[in-house]
């Protein structure tokens, strides 16, 4: 049984000392008091799904195998959200997954849903199953996952309580693991929603009309009962909606929303959340696919015509929306003007809530030192059969924020003196199924070199490469420094026998670049560092970032070392600040 190796520790890393939420610096979907334009979050919240809890939305997406996952954003009108916690901060299949990052893998297209005063998101793990976790606070601790369904090739699950106390569970499969796509199914699900309690039964086949059909969402009105799902494929893809009378069909299908024939319309528009307001409004959100910018939010208007649901605009009238770029807000209170976070000062005694480790993730790897205004990254030992920083699970990543954008960060590095094979690294990456990345090394007698690397197919055993590099002299701390002692008062400490890196800038400038007759950017980056903050100098060529496995490229940091020693290298962060 799957679950005798679960483990969902609620140790509360990422959750409620966030820092407090100011606009976003690289992207704002507010035109004005009364308009917004799409994307409403720039960003890789993949297969969001959201639920309506009296004037609060609350949304979460696929997380895969980046930790903390599931994370949770708050908003109160759909435009603007806020990060406010992760329901898994710690959850491991087996041992055997703490061995190795599992690029693509675990955590597939979660439902978020409310009933009977708990919260609860289900979501598929494509090898393992069906799974729940619950709680009464989604700014909190998330209870220990419970396996729904076991079995492999499950995903895409979402629970419906109906009005005369059965339940049911949606769910989808993927060909991958299952050797089937394209079929959706219902389950009977126990009242308390913690298993199936029958067999899986096909209630959708989607091979001829509506192919790749996946990503169930389920909801009952007037009667009917719906299935909203994607089709067509992630890039290319639209928005089709399902009804019955019976939960388990035979289904009716509709096609509610596509992109149209415009390249400037959004391209793949589907896979998402129908939500009603308070007001009195429908409105749906979903994700678009661009490519190494990720899958990114958008919001759409959505009204019912004869019990189906026309997402977007039908300016032609023919039944079929097209996604709106701009549109009037929804008629609700304004949550402020804000993304989700992106720059951070550590000056809190935890990590960011933006911040995933790249996998599986140790309480070894970092301190949030606040009293001095920094996060210590401790290096981290390559795992067996390491063949490049796609393999170290310690990667600190975050999404990227906006088409364009420049990201910086102060650090300085601290290898330990007494690691004599040398070679102990940090720096800061963008992350894909390429990488690019500027690296300290160690090279020992106080010599340190700054190097642009690149990988291309990292995740198939590409190899790192040095296109660049400047030597960097080290410096050692001469003279003590003082320390007010809570008992003693103040003292003397004398200073460390390391030497470290002068304070360096490191840099990343992104910006977005359409070829001709393309929807989606291509996704441009030049690395530069600078010795004072203010004078940079370009390293390397620019280099085309690419998308990682199920998600988009990320930006962050990294410490690592090639072998034991009972104490590692520190990489000190004073910041990391994004600007347009």
């Amino acid at each position: 049984m799957y679950k005798n190796f679960l483990l969902l520790l609620a140790i509360g890393i990422l959750t409620d000392t966030a820092a407090a939420q100011t606009p976003s610096a690289t992207w704002n979907p507010n035109i004005s008091a009364s308009k917004y334009r799409n994307p409403v979050i720039n960003a890789d919240y993949s297969d969001p799904d959201v639920c309506r809890v009296g004037n609060d939305y609350w949304m979460t997406s696929s997380s895969f195998a980046s930790f903390p996952g599931l994370q949770i954003l708050h908003s109160t009108d759909l435009v603007n959200w806020e990060i406010v916690g992760a329901a898994l901060t710690d959850y491991y299949p087996d041992e055997s997954w703490k061995k190795a990052v599992q690029h693509g893998n675990f955590v597939w297209a979660p439902s978020i849903r409310y009933h009977d005063g708990w919260f609860y998101i289900y979501c598929g793990d494509p090898d393992n199953g069906l799974f729940m976790t619950k709680t009464k606070d989604p700014r909190g601790t998330w209870e220990p996952i419970v396996w729904v369904k076991e079995g492999k090739g499950l995903i895409d699950c979402c629970p419906l309580w109906d009005e005369d106390g059965k339940a049911y569970l949606s769910h989808g499969c993927a060909g991958s693991r299952a050797g089937v796509k394209s079929v959706l199914f219902v389950a009977p699900l126990s009242p308390d929603g913690t298993k199936v309690t029958g067999p899986s039964q096909i209630v959708f086949d989607g091979h001829e009309t509506q192919p790749t059909i996946e990503g169930t969402k389920f909801y009952k009105r007037n009667g009917y009962y719906y299935i909203m799902s994607p089709a067509g494929g992630v890039p290319t893809g639209w928005q089709v909606t399902l009804r019955s009378r019976s939960p388990f069909g035979p289904y009716e299908e509709y096609i509610s929303m596509a992109q149209g024939g415009d390249l400037n319309h959004i391209n793949g528009p589907h896979q998402g959340a129908w939500v009603d307001t308070q007001n009195g409004e429908d409105w749906f959100l979903h994700f678009q696919d661009k490519d190494a910018y990720g899958r990114v939010v958008h919001l759409q208007p959505m009204k019912w015509v004869n019990d189906w649901p026309v997402i977007g605009e039908d300016k032609d009238g023919d039944g079929v929306g097209t996604p709106v770029n701009e549109y009037r807000k929804p008629n609700l209170p304004s949550s402020g003007n804000y993304q989700p976070a992106e720059s951070d000062e550590f000056d809190t005694t935890t990590l960011g809530l933006q911040w995933q480790w790249q996998g599986p993730w140790s309480h070894y790897w970092y301190f949030c030192d606040a009293n001095n205004s920094r996060l210590r990254l401790y290096g981290v030992e390559h795992l067996p059969g390491f063949r490049n920083l796609s393999d170290c699970p310690n990667l600190l990543l975050q999404k990227l924020p906006a088409e364009n954008f420049t990201a910086t960060a102060k650090v300085k590095f601290a290898p330990n003196p007494e690691f004599k094979a040398r070679g102990e690294n940090a720096g800061l990456i963008m992350m894909g199924q390429d990488y690019a990345a500027l690296k300290i090394v160690d090279m020992g007698d106080g010599k340190f070199r700054l190097q642009r690397v690149n990988c291309k197919k990292c995740l198939k055993d590409g190899k790192e490469e040095v296109e660049a590099e400047v030597e960097i002299d080290g410096v050692k701390g001469d003279e003590p420094y003082t320390v007010k002692y809570a008992s003693v008062g103040v003292g003397q400490v004398k200073p460390s026998a390391r030497i470290t890196t002068p304070d360096l800038w490191l840099r990343v400038k992104v910006r977005g670049h359409r070829p001709k007759g393309k929807v989606v950017p291509q996704t441009l980056c030049r690395f530069y560092y600078s010795l004072d903050g203010k004078n940079y100098k370009e390293l390397g060529s620019e280099f085309a970032a690419q998308p990682g496995k199920w998600i988009g490229a990320k930006v962050g940091l990294f410490n690592c070392r090639p072998g034991t020693k009972n104490d590692a290298a520190w990489l000190d962060v004073d910041s990391f600040i994004f600007t347009k």
